[in-house]
């Protein structure tokens, strides 16, 4: 019950943007419109404030190591799936590899952290390195494939200023290591913004389940739907099933951590794929299906599995 309780806001609010969606509630452009809004102004605002009340400091645990090298060694194991299993696209590759890969730490690491551990430094320590390092590393990946042959290397130099997430992290990170105190004229109009980033990823998210029945297809687009599945399947036991025992098994015998710290990193490391995912994914043009899926699938069957590692482990 404790782990459901994190998990109640994201079904609802996911619900309703079904719901939205089913019954045209909102126009047939509003999951682009609200996935536009969530990636170029609330996220980039969350991320801002977050960061620049951070400090940096926390990544350095042996903890906080384990997990980072979890989620690495993941998104590599993804690269190469996408790659070699199933021929995607580099783009493409990057948002699958962080669909297996790149944990809820926001809105769902923090209420579970909070109810299963009582603390929720280790899961603000997480999401801090994911911010830092993966998510430009994956922004990157994908705006060299989507944008290739656009400015070649001044392209990948500006990339920073040109990426509204990237370039809020950047600030907020050199915020919090310059000690700055922000006046609340500009915090205040920030922190309400980036409010919004959850609910809408999460309505967003909830708008896109609603797809009607196909047409019948060729036999090539039945292949490419089967292939689909077959990837789905394999990032969602990558997520929730590789990537926790690939934590606990570094965590134990690689840094010796035991007790309630080894509780902190496998819990983390088991948590659903984030929303951004898909918002990436919408933002890009990418195939928003297979991420879709995976952050649908990899929350539902957390709820199990994350109670499995507490009952385990606690």
């Amino acid at each position: 019950m404790t782990v459901l309780s994190g998990f109640l806001p994201i079904w609802a609010i996911t619900a309703v943007g079904w719901a939205a969606g089913r019954f045209d509630v909102l126009g047939q452009h509003a999951q682009s419109v609200l996935g536009r809004f969530a990636f170029a102004f609330a996220m980039p605002a969350l991320l801002f404030v977050t960061l620049s009340r951070a400090e940096v400091s926390d990544l350095l645990s042996p903890g906080v190591a384990v997990f980072a090298a979890s989620v690495l060694i993941m998104l590599a194991l993804g690269l190469l799936i996408g790659r070699w299993v199933f021929r995607r696209g580099r783009a493409d590759r990057a948002i699958g590899a962080m669909a297996g890969a790149y944990v809820n730490s926001a809105n769902l690491g923090i209420p579970v952290a909070v109810h299963v551990l009582g603390d929720a430094s280790f899961v603000v320590a997480a999401a801090l390195f994911q911010t830092l390092f993966v998510t430009p590393l994956i922004l990157t990946l994908i705006d060299l494939d989507t944008g290739r042959g656009a400015g070649g290397r001044s392209r990948f130099l500006w990339l920073p200023l040109r990426n509204p997430i990237i370039a809020a992290s950047a600030a907020g990170v050199t915020v919090s290591v310059l000690g700055v105190q922000l006046p609340e004229a500009v915090t205040a109009p920030a922190q309400m913004l980036g409010g919004a980033a959850v609910p809408a990823a999460l309505f967003a998210l909830g708008m896109s389940l609603d797809t009607r029945a196909p047409e019948p297809g060729t036999a090539a687009l039945e292949d490419a739907a089967s292939a689909g599945r077959a990837e789905r399947h394999v990032l969602v036991t990558l997520k929730t099933v590789v990537q926790p025992l690939l934590a606990y098994a570094l965590a134990r015998w690689g840094f010796g951590i035991e007790g309630d710290d080894l509780l902190a990193v496998v819990l983390c490391a088991g948590l659903p794929t984030a929303q951004n995912a898909f918002i990436f994914a919408s933002q890009y043009r990418l195939d928003t299906r297979l991420v879709r899926d995976a952050v649908v699938l990899t929350t539902l069957f957390s709820m199990g599995s994350l109670s499995l590692i507490t009952w385990l482990l606690a």
